[in-house]
Parts: C-alpha cells; structure tokens; sequence
C-alpha cells in the first residue's frame, strides 16, 4: 500500500487533516508517521516559488498507465512510446530513440570507427517474487537488445528497487539471476543501484528492477532495413520472462525450467562475430507483444509490406512451450518467444541459417518482405492482415481478466497524452533556457 499515494489524493481532494490521519491510521500507519507525512505533503503541495513550482509540477494527461496500456507490449504501449521518442527528439547519435530499435548507439571517440551500443531492460514486473529468474530474464533481455544491433558484449549493469516489507535476500537472489547470465556469457556486471520503492512510505515487498547491456559494433543492424524481396528467419524461442510467467501462474510449471537456456547466444554471437554481419538487412528479437508487434513495427519503420507463414511461425516455438500456449488458449503470435529473426537477401539466407544452425541455433524461413506496407499472415491459403493488439495476448489469469480491447475513449486518451507530451518538450526548452540560456 502507498501512504502517499493515498495521503495526497485526499489532501488534493480537500480532506480535512484528522481525517486523512484517521485514513492513514487504519491502513496501518502510527500517528506520528501520519502527521509527519502530512506536513511533508502540505509543504510539497503548496510551493512558493514559482520557478520550483513549475519545475516540480509535471504536465497531467489525466490517462493512466493502465488505460494508456503502458508496459503491455501492444498498440498504446506503443504510441507512448513514440511520445517519449519524440521528446528526446533527434541526436547526434547513430542510432537513438527515433528508430524504435532495441537499443542505442554512438560512434567511438576512439578514432577506430566502432560503434557503442547501449540497451537497458526491465525485469518482467510478476517475477518479483521469484528474483533470480527476474535477473537472469532481464540480462539475457538486455545482451539480446545489444547482440541483435551486430554488437559483441563487453559488460553488463543493473539496477534493483525493494519494497519496504522486502527481504534483502531478493537482492541478493536477484543479483545472483544477473550473474549467472554474466559468468556463462563472459560478459562482466561492473555496476549498479539499490534502492527502496517509495522510500518509507510504500508498504511492499515487491522487488524491481532492470538490466543494462553495453557492447562494440562494427557493423549495426538495425530492425528497419528490410528490402523487397529479403527473406525472414528465425529461431526456435523457449522464451523468456513472459513465458516463465505465464507457467508460474497457470501452474504449468515445468516450461520455466525450458526457458533457463542461453541458446540464443549460440547463434546470434558467432554470427556478430562472422563476415555474414555485414550482409544482413535486419536483426531483432521477438519480444514487443511478440510476432504481432514486432513485424508491425519492422514494416512500419521501414515503409514495407511483411508477409508470415503461420505453419511456419509455430515452428519456431519450443514443442512445449507451444503445448502450454495452446492448451491455455494464449496466442503464441502475441506473446515474446524470444526468437532471432534474422531479414536478409534471399541469396544468403540458406548460408545464414545454415551458419547459426551449425552453431546450436535452429533456424526456420519464415516469411518474406514485399513492396507495400503492413503485416499480412499467410494461413489455410489465405493472406489476411496481421494487427498488433492494444495490448499483448494476455498470458495470465489477471491479464485475460483486463482483456486486449481497445479502451473506449482511446482517442481522447490520445490526444491527451500528445498534449501531454508537447507540455513536456515546452517544459524542457524553457528550463534550458532559464538556467543554461539555450
């Protein structure tokens, strides 16, 4: 529970001061507690500065982050998305938030022409209680996102937030999911932050926390590059986080020890480090809202037309993986697989899947890339549209209950969140210019 959550929201909505005491009280608060969190609120609330005030006070879009489908890996995450893109706007990097890529780079000041690649991954937000498969998942995340780019791993950083309630003990576990991932890939964890959620004032023993992954490119490829007539591979995927979460909730609890693999680095290593690297048009992994999301973001990005094969497609998930997902009604299309897919030239794709097989990687051809645009799913003879949903297939009991429909009032919510976003730009150019005079 959150005292100030709760605290302030009566305090805003003109609750007298004994009754918010009284609230706070029967949540479990003391009264000492109580009455110091309200002064901090009352002095927090009524700023007289202007300038401070300004600063501290943060454009309201009144959408929430449950209605705005935040973190859900489908359609409105994605429009968030775009908006915090186009806050940062465009940079002196090579590749930033503007390409909706899996990460971040930058040319070497070292004079050798390489390129730094840079990705962060949070851990999935339900694997708190269970911290060394939220580490372990966040940092296989984060060296995919840097792999995918053409990028070899030089090192790895995390970051961990507790609850009040929580036990160290998570830390430790969590760290120890991280580490395990860094001494098999001999990629080292140089640093990270540990910190409380909410400070004293959130009562929870929820754990998060995120994963950060820095490599060295040569060559980058990014997801965008697809050409007509490119053909589309990829590997089996056992999946990842979301798929350790659905087993865990759904009790099909032998599928989390089949994601506990680093199989994918057996392909998509060697390959970075291959001359093939320089050949290929597109790398990603399957992972935003699955399939779905990904190919819809690859055609949109790069102005194309992607074709699926779905026979295909459920090749490329684990047999038992595939059995759970199946059997739990779960749309394998719209869920992470953590699958390589791999966008190149027709003429090298036997070579190339042939290369990462021979390396532990199974690869399948699964569709091709055509003059056009959107994602087109090639099944029982038929070429139908292929749309991501709003939010990504819901793969536990509590995610079917919130559903994939499109809220009702989703263009409003839109247009409240552009505005939202255009207050933050505005905020931000004139903080420059206040205190830096540009």
């Amino acid at each position: 529970m959150d005292f100030e959550y709760v605290a302030r929201k009566l305090y805003r909505s003109g609750a007298k001061m004994n009754e918010i005491v009284q609230t706070l009280k029967n949540m479990g608060a003391d009264e000492e507690f109580s009455r110091a969190l309200l002064e901090e609120i009352s002095n927090s609330e009524n700023i007289n500065d202007s300038f401070v005030g300004y600063v501290c006070n943060y454009p309201k879009s009144e959408v929430s982050a449950t209605e705005a489908g935040v973190g859900c890996r489908g359609m409105g995450d994605f429009y968030v998305h775009r908006k915090i893109a186009e806050i940062i706007g465009r940079t002196s990097a090579i590749i930033d938030p503007s390409s909706m890529d899996d990460g971040g780079a930058v040319i070497s000041q070292a004079g050798d022409d390489k390129k730094i690649v840079v990705a962060v991954d949070g851990m999935h937000s339900r694997l708190g209680n269970f911290p060394f498969l939220g580490g372990f998942h966040a940092a296989r995340a984060a060296l995919r996102d840097i792999v995918v780019m053409g990028a070899e791993p030089l090192a790895l950083f995390a970051d961990v937030h507790l609850g009040t309630e929580g036990d160290v003990g998570k830390i430790f576990d969590y760290t120890a999911g991280i580490s395990a991932v860094a001494d098999v890939l001999n990629v080292p964890l140089v640093s990270g932050s540990t910190l409380r959620i909410g400070g004293d004032l959130v009562v929870s023993d929820r754990l998060m926390g995120s994963v950060g992954a820095v490599g060295l490119a040569s060559k980058i490829v990014p997801r965008n590059y697809a050409r007509e007539g490119d053909v589309i591979l990829m590997s089996l995927g056992c999946g990842g986080g979301t798929i350790t979460t659905a087993a865990i909730f759904h009790g099909w609890h032998e599928v989390v020890k089949i994601t506990l693999n680093l199989d994918f680095f057996k392909g998509a290593i060697p390959l970075v480090r291959s001359d093939f690297i320089t050949k290929l048009h597109s790398m990603t992994d399957v992972t935003n809202g699955g399939i779905r999301g990904d190919a819809h973001e690859i055609s949109e990005y790069s102005g194309k037309k992607i074709v699926l094969d779905y026979e295909a497609l459920r090749m490329t998930v684990h047999p038992k993986v595939l059995e759970m997902l199946d059997a739990l009604d779960i749309d394998f299309m719209g869920v992470s697989t953590d699958s390589l897919l791999i966008i190149v030239n027709k003429k090298l794709a036997k070579d190339v899947a042939s290369f990462v097989e021979e390396h532990g990687l199974p690869m399948f051809f699964v569709g091709e890339v055509r003059e056009g645009h959107g994602v087109y799913l090639k099944k029982d003879g038929k070429e139908v549209k292929m749309m991501p949903e709003f939010r990504e297939a819901p793969y536990t009991p509590v995610k079917r209950v919130v559903g994939t429909a499109v809220p009702k009032n989703w263009e409003r919510a839109k247009r409240a969140i552009d505005d939202a976003a255009i207050k933050a730009v505005e905020k931000r150019k004139k903080i420059k210019e206040l205190l830096f005079g540009k």
